[in-house]
């Protein structure tokens, strides 16, 4: 079953606005067993949207639009639906209903309502009206020459109750929908040719309907089995085997096994085995905290840390002795050692971390240039560091070092019997 998603906007097009409902729609589309053929977004020009619905036609059984649906001149979705399907507007009762139901709620009372509010209860004829519990723009649900069409409201809020509530459930009705299962494996530390050299072997035997995506970032690659099928428990049985080849082959580069990022992977490991974390940075500025600090529950196992750029603080707040600092440097291995353990002890934290290096741009000498990093982890019982050559790039260089730095710690922490 194939679907597109249209979004209708210029807001869009200029980058005003970024399109996150389309990735939303297309997850909760996949949760059902509906994979997403195109993602379409066109301005707010008639022609436009008329020449995207023809060619969606063409590729997809169901087409889900959004926006374009407000009470405003420039919104002009409605009337160019009318003229695809070749029918005229009329006003909807029930839609009238929910938009005085909606001004009575802001206001307290009912009062006259403004003509183009009024206009927001017109739809195409021929369609299904999907009331908006959330806003005043109905939904509107088509049955088209053989396909759907369903339009929803660009407010992402109102978009995403309209979803779950109602299409979602009017599609697993119309369809008989397979099954699609993913499995994610997250890793860090290894590039993504030198992962697929290692599992090639696997890779070929997988059956047509299971396929292997490699999905690379800064310092991490995550390798997304997806199984489309009619028995969902001999499809998870069958996914689940290979992820469990797969796993083993890899082996200290594996973080979790889920879709979620490495720093939520070490916190959930670190709660459950009630271990705490602080950190000591330089270079990243107080990014790696940050990573940790996004996640809700994080303070369980987060002790805090320090950002300390200069020697003063490196040497106030972290212990670094002042020879260390002069003999060696800043970006040194002595440096970066005396960093994490003064961290461990001041901090009195189970582990830390510790990150000194050149972002860039500038900064750099021959002997040590833009880009380099030196990265320490500890525990009470061992201090791992490892030196970094990155690019010239000051926030990638910030980000490879976070993910590094965290990475070193989730391969210490699996030392942990």
């Amino acid at each position: 079953m194939q679907a597109e998603i249209i979004t209708i906007g210029d807001e869009i097009l200029i980058g005003q606005v970024v399109d996150t409902n389309s990735a939303w729609i297309a997850q909760k589309l996949n949760s059902v067993g509906i994979r997403v053929k195109q993602i379409t977004s066109v301005s707010d020009d008639k022609e436009h949207i008329l020449t995207a619905l023809k060619e969606a036609h063409q590729r997809a059984d169901i087409i889900l639009i959004t926006g374009g649906l407000g009470p405003t001149k420039d919104d002009i979705t409605k009337k160019t639906l009318a003229e695809y399907f070749g029918v005229g507007l009329v006003e909807n009762k029930a839609a009238l209903a929910n938009v005085e139901a909606i001004f009575r709620r802001i206001r307290g009372t009912l009062t006259e309502l403004l003509e183009v509010n009024k206009l927001q209860a017109m739809v195409p004829e021929n369609c299904e009206v999907i009331l908006n519990r959330n806003g005043t723009a109905p939904g509107m649900w088509f049955n088209y020459d053989g396909r759907v069409y369903m339009s929803m409201p660009g407010v992402p809020h109102e978009m995403m109750y309209m979803m779950e509530e109602a299409v979602i459930p009017k599609l697993k009705a119309a369809f008989s929908l397979p099954h699609i299962i993913h499995h994610t494996i997250l890793t860090a530390g290894e590039g993504e040719s030198y992962l697929a050299e290692k599992i090639k072997d696997i890779e070929e035997s997988l059956p047509s309907y299971i396929k292997l995506a490699y999905l690379p970032k800064l310092g991490q690659v995550r390798l997304r089995l997806s199984g489309y099928g009619g028995d969902g428990a001999a499809l998870q049985k069958e996914i689940d085997q290979f992820a469990a080849r797969i796993t083993e082959r890899v082996g200290k580069s594996v973080v979790a096994q889920e879709d979620i990022p490495i720093e939520k992977a070490i916190l959930n490991f670190m709660a459950e085995r009630e271990l705490t974390l602080s950190t000591a940075e330089s270079c990243t500025g107080g990014y790696i905290s940050h990573l940790i600090t996004q996640h809700p529950g994080s303070s369980k196992v987060f002790f805090g840390g320090a950002v300390s750029y200069s020697y003063e603080l490196k040497e106030s707040i972290l212990g670094v002795k002042n020879e260390t600092l002069w003999q060696y440097g800043a970006v040194s291995e002595q440096t970066v050692t005396e960093m994490v353990e003064g961290a461990l002890m001041n901090f009195k934290s189970d582990y830390a971390i510790a990150v000194t290096g050149i972002a860039g741009p500038d900064g750099g000498t021959p002997e040590k240039p833009v880009g380099t990093v030196w990265i320490g982890v500890a525990n009470k019982e061992k201090t791992v560091t490892k030196k970094f050559l990155f690019g010239n790039k000051r926030q990638q260089n910030i980000e490879r070092t976070a993910i590094a730095a965290l990475n070193m710690l989730n391969i210490l922490l699996k030392e942990l019997k």
